[in-house]
């Protein structure tokens, strides 16, 4: 009997912490197991026509949804911690929240983004963070590339990656090492053809296009999101507009003489004042990106810095900055970091190295959308290079670095909710 008693109590106080309990919490702080499938989550009921509470710099940003079993059933099946927690506690954070003394605020989720990477559709021999983020997270995404923008499908979309590319048209500048590997001559080929099918005698043409209609997608209202080289490439041809700047294994002629003193600066998004690396050999764009070289430091202590904003008058930074951790391991790219005294003054510089000059990760508006820049390959990867294995998510659930990325894909989500109040 004693045992029944003890079962029926256990069954009664199950069934009324669900009957009082209003809402699911869960946290983005240090107690969360898996930080990145917690943002499959969060897409995954604004999928199912739910909306989900961002609690920007509560406990690391966390997220707040109404309690229902199937969000529970998902959690569990996920591996994501959570509490079930009832309507007085609910009341108690909102309040915290929306002090004027405390630095958060509470962002309201309310419909998925349609997402797109960019990237070539024949396989690379290197991996791409985004795309690993939002497979390990479980977040769904289209691969396009040239034909689809160029044949006008970006509007269908409201966020864009740009996988690891070269704008510029000069396939990566690997033609010293790998010109020869069948990678490499497979993607020249390819590249030639779309290029060709699209009414280009170069493949700088098309690349070229394709970066002003991306242009024309955020102008629009569109989210751009690139790493790596896509970063500075795509400032780049910007500012190479009708100029000449890829010798001849690159495009079949010689490369302007004059094209440095030709660029246009104010076409760009992020940069100014840079200056090409002319050798066609040199495994390098610019001069935007640190020389790893002369950066005098090591892996075991390459970090960079998040910047704190205030988040009911700064929301926008504040979204793409919440984090467990304020000091995130740095890890290197072709294009590793952005030389601070090159970036524009409009820009928000969201992540940095202070002590030697570098932002890490910058951010801006352009129209009615808006760009993130993130130097840099693999957050978890320090040096990748051609050929390697993926990343495996498995073994790094809670990674600083790949949160950075996913706070970017559920920022268009809070944006037009943020715009109404």
């Amino acid at each position: 009997m004693a045992m029944l008693r003890i079962f029926s109590f256990s069954i009664v106080f199950f069934l009324s912490c669900h009957v009082w309990a209003s809402s699911i919490f869960i946290p983005m702080d240090k107690k969360q197991t898996n930080h990145l499938k917690a943002y499959g989550i969060a897409y995954w009921v604004l999928q199912s026509k739910g909306t989900m509470d961002w609690l920007l710099n509560y406990r690391g940003g966390s997220f707040m949804c109404d309690y229902s079993q199937k969000v529970e059933n998902e959690l569990i099946i996920r591996g994501v911690s959570y509490e079930v927690i009832s309507d007085a506690q609910v009341n108690q954070i909102v309040s915290n929240i929306a002090s004027p003394s405390s630095n958060m605020d509470l962002m309201k989720l309310e419909k998925e983004p349609r997402i797109a990477v960019y990237s070539p559709k024949s396989a690379q021999p290197w991996d791409d963070a985004v795309t690993l983020a939002l497979t390990y997270a479980e977040i769904p995404y289209d691969v396009i590339f040239d034909d689809e923008v160029m044949y006008d499908e970006l509007p269908k979309y409201d966020w864009l990656h740009l996988h690891h590319e070269d704008f510029t048209g000069q396939y990566g500048k690997f033609y010293r090492y790998y010109r020869n590997f069948p990678w490499y001559i497979e993607k020249v080929n390819e590249y030639e053809a779309v290029a060709k099918r699209h009414g280009f005698d170069k493949v700088s043409d098309l690349k070229l296009a394709v970066v002003k209609k991306i242009r024309e997608f955020v102008a629009g209202g569109g989210f751009m999101f690139a790493m790596c080289s896509a970063t500075d490439t795509y400032d780049i041809a910007l500012a190479a507009d009708g100029v000449d700047i890829c010798e001849s294994m690159y495009d079949g002629d010689p490369a302007d003489p004059n094209a440095q003193e030709k660029l246009n600066f104010n076409n760009t998004f992020a940069f100014q004042n840079f200056e090409l690396v002319r050798n066609p050999y040199e495994y390098e764009f610019s001069n935007i990106d640190v020389d790893p070289n002369t950066r005098g430091i090591s892996q075991e202590n390459d970090y960079f810095s998040l910047f704190e904003f205030s988040a009911k008058w700064d929301p926008v930074p504040t979204m793409l900055t919440q984090n467990h951790e304020r000091i995130v391991k740095g890890f290197m790219g072709q294009t590793t970091a952005f030389k601070k005294q090159l970036i524009r003054p409009d820009v928000v510089v969201l992540g940095e190295n202070k002590a030697l000059g570098e932002a890490k990760y910058i951010h801006g508006v352009f129209g009615k959308g808006f760009w993130t820049f993130y130097g840099g390959h693999d957050p978890e990867d320090y040096q990748h290079k051609v050929g390697e294995e993926p990343t495996d998510l498995n073994l790094h659930p809670n990674s600083p670095g790949y949160r950075l990325i996913l706070n970017n894909i559920l920022f268009p989500a809070a944006k037009k909710k943020k715009q109404k109040t």
